[in-house]
């Protein structure tokens, strides 16, 4: 299965609580915070909510 690469690119400040809730579930902390996730429907959907506050790359 593909695997994601997430990086926090923005401040979670200011921005909504579910935003800041899907930041936290992914385990992004601060800015340049990277985690490597399944690419599962659950992360994508978290993912597109955060959309405009990270980065994202496919790695093997």
């Amino acid at each position: 299965m593909a695997r994601l690469k997430v990086t926090q690119l923005r401040s979670e400040i200011g921005t909504k609580r579910n935003q800041r809730e899907s930041l936290r579930s992914l385990g992004l902390k601060r800015i340049n915070d990277v985690v490597v996730k399944e690419d599962r429907p659950e992360i994508r959907g978290m993912i597109f909510t955060v959309s405009h506050l990270v980065k994202v790359e496919e790695v093997e």
